[in-house]
């Protein structure tokens, strides 16, 4: 369970994230639109899980590992831009599959 602090600091850097990935699409997300759904960030607020939905354009796969390449320069932009944050987490983004996984489970009930 997140306290109140992380839950701000996830709110905050998901936004921050979504305007990094908007305005650097053709750069960081090869064109595709990336949609950010979920951001945790442990305890000690050193690590940030963010999970993504990747629409249209080359494959998931392709878009996420040249968005993990960038990690470091997307976590550098969010550190100019949130300067009252001493430390920013270390990012590390994953596929939210839960979309994909929702509509299976949906077929399956329509069909039994």
């Amino acid at each position: 369970m997140s306290t109140i602090r992380q839950s701000k600091i996830e709110g905050i850097i998901r936004e921050e994230l979504s305007l990094i990935f908007q305005h650097n699409s053709r750069d960081l997300c090869l064109g595709s639109m990336v949609t950010v759904t979920i951001v945790r960030v442990s305890a000690d607020l050193s690590n940030a899980k963010c999970y993504l939905s990747i629409f249209s354009g080359p494959a998931k796969d392709k878009v996420l590992k040249n968005i993990k390449l960038n990690a470091s320069r997307i976590r550098g932009d969010i550190g100019h831009r949130l300067k009252n944050m001493k430390y920013i987490p270390s990012l590390t983004f994953y596929i939210d599959d839960s979309l994909e996984y929702a509509s299976k489970i949906d077929e399956l009930l329509k069909k039994g």
